[in-house]
């Protein structure tokens, strides 16, 4: 018998529509990921990024519409498996660490995406944790305890959590929130290093920010007020023209060594 290929398609949303109290948080969002990209999903707050984002996860139950995730159907699949497949750094995740658990033992928790990790580690995990926190460039952390680690190693050993169950999609909510300019700094760069690895995962980069984007990234989804704006890839959706109707003012952007920035254009005062 001979084996199909597999999909190349990592993410297929269909048309999704979210209410709430009869108020549309979504509307009619079509979207579709592939192996080999790396997507930013912009909007300003309020956009409905964080209402996508949870209906990915199965935290948000659709209204209408169709999800394919990893080859699973929502409706079909049991989401609450399929989470344990896709690897999500988020502040939620961040704040329900102990201060006492080591950096070692939080890595290894992503395997069966458990919280407070307690008993004996199985010594084939602590190789994996071990190697893992090498990939993220913390091996010096090991046995360091959450509790006194910077913001920036403490997203470094997140995305080393979530890649201990081996996802093939990792999303990364908002991951320089709470950094300083140097730390954020540090922390991009080493998300570009880990995009341009050999059999990385897909990575989703949610933000509001167009400076966080680095060069890796090859597609961005522009959400407004719950509806998508502009999708594709970078060079076609990052136009001063769409980044002003995404965040409602007037913007100039500007490119230089790769790098993304945003200025406001000052309006025009009146004088009666």
């Amino acid at each position: 018998m001979v084996k199909s290929a597999p999909s190349r398609i990592v993410l297929s949303v269909q048309n999704l529509c979210i209410q709430r109290d009869g108020q549309p948080i979504l509307h009619d969002i079509s979207w579709q990921v592939r192996r080999g990209q790396h997507w930013v999903l912009l909007g300003a707050n309020g956009s409905g990024k964080t209402s996508l984002l949870s209906a990915l996860t199965g935290y948000l139950m659709p209204s209408a519409g169709d999800m394919r995730l990893l080859d699973a159907i929502y409706g079909q699949a049991d989401w609450r498996d399929l989470r344990k497949k896709v690897g999500l750094v988020s502040s939620s995740i961040r704040q329900m660490m102990a201060d006492e658990e080591t950096a070692l033992n939080t890595v290894a928790s992503g395997k069966q995406a458990m919280i407070h990790f307690w008993g004996r580690l199985p010594l084939a995990d602590q190789r994996q944790a071990h190697q893992l926190l090498k990939k993220v460039e913390c091996s010096h952390l090991a046995d360091r305890s959450w509790g006194v680690l910077s913001q920036g190693e403490r997203q470094r050993v997140l995305i080393g959590r979530a890649l201990m169950a081996k996802p093939k999609l990792l999303i990364l909510d908002e991951p320089c929130a709470g950094l300083d300019p140097a730390a954020r700094e540090n922390f991009l760069h080493f998300l570009q290093r880990l995009g341009r690895r050999p059999n990385a995962p897909t990575l989703i980069l949610v933000t509001h920010h167009v400076e966080e984007i680095m060069p890796v990234f090859s597609h961005v989804l522009a959400l407004k007020s719950g509806l998508v704006l502009a999708s594709g890839p970078k060079r076609h959706v990052l136009r001063s023209k769409i980044l002003s109707k995404t965040f409602g003012e007037p913007l100039t952007l500007g490119l230089r060594a790769g790098r993304y920035a945003l200025k406001v254009i000052p309006r025009r005062r009146v004088i009666a």
